[in-house]
């Protein structure tokens, strides 16, 4: 499945009209962690809890919200085991951008406007950067006239629907833990920190890779093209060759030219070799999207 087929969109639904509107829940939830990481993080920081961070930054970055959420959920370019993919849904609730429908959702009209001839700039990212980072990352847009968004039955799942109402309470267990293993320290680093700078991060990267950068394809006719960003690809796993996620979106191997780097990729063969994820994608594997062309912006 491609992830626009969950877009259902008639004669006129239009991906350029719509207004942009503060979120109330979204804005406190990540302005608190922000404010509590600003704040408390350079006074609690030591040399475990900055360990704790990068670790659990990686894991959850990675395997929750690279493979889990955006290769698996979304993408559908692998396949996994409803127990695999269960906790791999976790594990990008812990993110703490939203829950797995919502991120699905929210991808799926991104790309379904950005692969219109026109749309309008929050989904192309062509505000200011301080104007779009407050637009993608405390607010919503609202379309005047939206596509119908009907995931399919898989994502019917109990535990799904619970994460997606409890995603920010999915902090607490870990909070918990941090708390007691290593105090304040910890807990700032391990559940603030690390919220704050994903999220902030993942806006970044989004950010950067829709505005400028090499690109192997261009699609033609489609309103926002996407670049890459070699210098980022090591701590986005993969995810910042997004001019080849844009020409391949079923592909679950974002690095797809020669020495490009590309963890989340390397994560899943090994876990296809645990048995734990099979059907793994390629471009190879895949037709090439309608408008795709070669270029030689490298």
């Amino acid at each position: 499945m491609l992830s626009t087929d969950r877009m259902i969109a008639d004669g006129h639904a239009s991906a350029l009209k719509g207004r942009v509107h503060w979120a109330p829940a979204k804005s406190l939830w990540i302005g608190g962690m922000t404010a509590a990481a600003l704040v408390l993080g350079p006074v609690t920081a030591t040399p475990g809890a900055v360990l704790l961070w990068l670790l659990i930054s990686a894991a959850t970055l990675c395997l929750g919200h690279s493979i889990g959420l955006h290769r698996l959920l979304i993408h559908r370019s692998l396949s996994a085991g409803p127990w695999v993919t269960r906790w791999l849904a976790w594990m990008g609730t812990l993110v703490g951008m939203a829950g797995p429908l919502g991120m699905v959702g929210l991808h799926d009209t991104r790309d379904w406007a950005q692969r219109q001839r026109v749309c309008h700039p929050y989904h192309a990212h062509r505000a200011p950067m301080w104007l779009d980072y407050w637009w993608q990352v405390h607010c919503r847009l609202h379309h005047a006239r939206p596509p119908v968004f009907r995931p399919e039955a898989e994502l019917d799942d109990p535990w799904l629907r619970l994460l997606e109402r409890t995603w920010m309470l999915q902090q607490l267990p870990l909070a918990l833990l941090f708390w007691w293993i290593g105090g304040l320290p910890w807990l700032v680093w391990g559940v603030a920190v690390r919220v704050a700078v994903g999220v902030t991060g993942h806006w970044f990267v989004g950010h950067v890779t829709h505005r400028r950068g090499p690109q192997g394809w261009r699609v033609e006719g489609a309103a926002v093209q996407g670049h890459d960003w070699p210098a980022a690809a090591w701590i986005t796993f993969g995810e910042a060759w997004h001019g080849n996620h844009h020409a391949w979106p079923g592909s679950a191997r974002l690095g797809v030219e020669p020495g490009q780097a590309d963890p989340g990729w390397w994560a899943l063969v090994a876990m296809r070799r645990l048995g734990l994820v099979d059907g793994l994608r390629e471009p190879g594997d895949l037709s090439p999207r309608d408008g795709l062309v070669r270029t030689v912006s490298r």
